[in-house]
C-alpha cells in the first residue's frame, strides 16, 4: 500500500511537472496567433480590434514568396538527400558489425550536440578557404549535416524491426539487393522514411542560423523574417507569417510523429500473433 501511494504520488508530480513544463513552452508561441488579428502594429495589451489585413499583406509580399521559394527548394533536397543517406546508415548500422561502429555512430550524431553557430561559422570558413561562393547550395550542405543525424535516428528503429530472415529468402529466390530493398525492405520501413522526409524538412524549412552564414544574397524564409523585425510596420505581418508556419510545422511535424508510432505498431502486432 504504501508504495502503491508512492507512485501515485511521484505520477501526480511527474504531471504537474508535465503541464508545467507544456505551459512555460508554449504558452508565449500561441501570442503569435492572437497579436497577428490584432488591428495595430504595436503588440500590447488591450487589442485594438480583430482584422485579417496583416494575412492579406502577407500573401501580397513578392519577396516573401521568394524567400518561401527558396526555403521550400532547399527543404526539399535536404530531406531527400538526408532521407537517402539515413537509409543506408541505418541499414548499414543495424545489419552489419563494422570496426568501432560506436564511435562511428556517435561522430555522424556529433551535429546533433554541436552549436549550430559554431557549425556555420566552420562550414564558412571551409567554403572561403575553398573559394566556393555563398547560395542556396551551401546553405543545403549545412542543412544536410544538420538533417542526417535527425534520419538516422528516425531510421533505425525501423530498421531493427525488419527481420533480415525476409532479404535473406529475397535473396535466396534470386532476387538482387535493389529489387529486394523495393519488394521486401521498403515495404516494411516506409512509414519510416516518410516520417524523415517530412521531419528532415521542417528541420530545414525552419532553421535560421546556419542559413544566416550561407546564404549569401539568396535569403530563405527565416532570414526574411530576422530582415523585417527591423521595421515596426512589417511586424504584423511577419506575425501572420509566422502563425502559418507555426500552423504548418505542428501538422507536418504531428504527421511524421504519427506515421513513425503507426509502423511501430504494426511491426510489434505480427509478433503478437505469433
Amino acid at each position: 500500500m504504501k508504495g502503491d501511494s508512492y507512485i501515485d504520488r511521484s505520477s501526480r508530480t511527474l504531471t504537474l511537472y508535465a503541464v508545467l513544463f507544456l505551459i512555460v513552452l508554449y504558452l508565449p508561441i500561441l501570442f503569435l496567433p492572437l497579436f497577428s488579428f490584432n488591428d495595430s502594429i504595436y503588440i500590447a495589451f488591450p487589442l485594438q480590434g480583430f482584422t485579417t489585413a496583416w494575412y492579406a499583406q502577407m500573401w501580397e509580399n513578392p519577396q516573401m514568396w521568394a524567400a518561401l521559394g527558396n526555403s521550400v527548394k532547399v527543404g526539399m533536397a535536404t530531406a531527400v538527400i538526408s532521407t537517402a543517406l539515413g537509409v543506408f546508415a541505418a541499414k548499414a548500422i543495424t545489419r552489419y558489425r563494422l570496426p568501432g561502429q560506436g564511435p562511428l555512430v556517435g561522430f555522424m550524431m556529433l551535429p546533433l550536440v554541436v552549436p549550430l553557430i559554431i557549425l556555420g561559422v566552420a562550414i564558412l570558413i571551409l567554403m572561403s578557404r575553398l573559394g566556393v561562393p555563398l547560395s542556396l547550395y551551401t546553405v543545403t550542405l549545412g542543412h544536410l549535416l544538420i538533417c542526417t543525424p535527425f534520419a538516422i535516428a528516425t531510421l533505425i528503429p525501423r530498421f531493427e524491426g525488419l527481420d533480415p530472415s525476409l532479404e535473406e529468402a529475397s535473396a535466396d529466390l534470386g532476387e538482387n539487393i535493389w529489387w529486394t530493398f523495393w519488394r521486401v525492405t521498403f515495404p516494411v520501413v516506409y512509414p519510416g522514411i516518410i516520417a524523415s522526409l517530412l521531419l528532415t524538412f521542417t528541420i530545414s524549412f525552419d532553421e535560421f542560423i546556419v542559413a544566416f552564414f550561407l546564404a549569401g544574397t539568396e535569403q530563405t524564409l527565416p532570414i526574411y523574417i530576422w530582415n523585417q523585425l527591423r521595421f515596426p510596420r512589417e511586424l504584423p505581418k511577419v506575425l501572420a507569417l509566422a502563425s502559418v508556419i507555426l500552423l504548418v510545422s505542428f501538422v507536418v511535424v504531428f504527421l511524421s510523429l504519427w506515421l513513425t508510432n503507426r509502423g511501430n505498431r504494426t511491426l510489434v502486432q505480427p509478433g503478437k500473433d505469433q
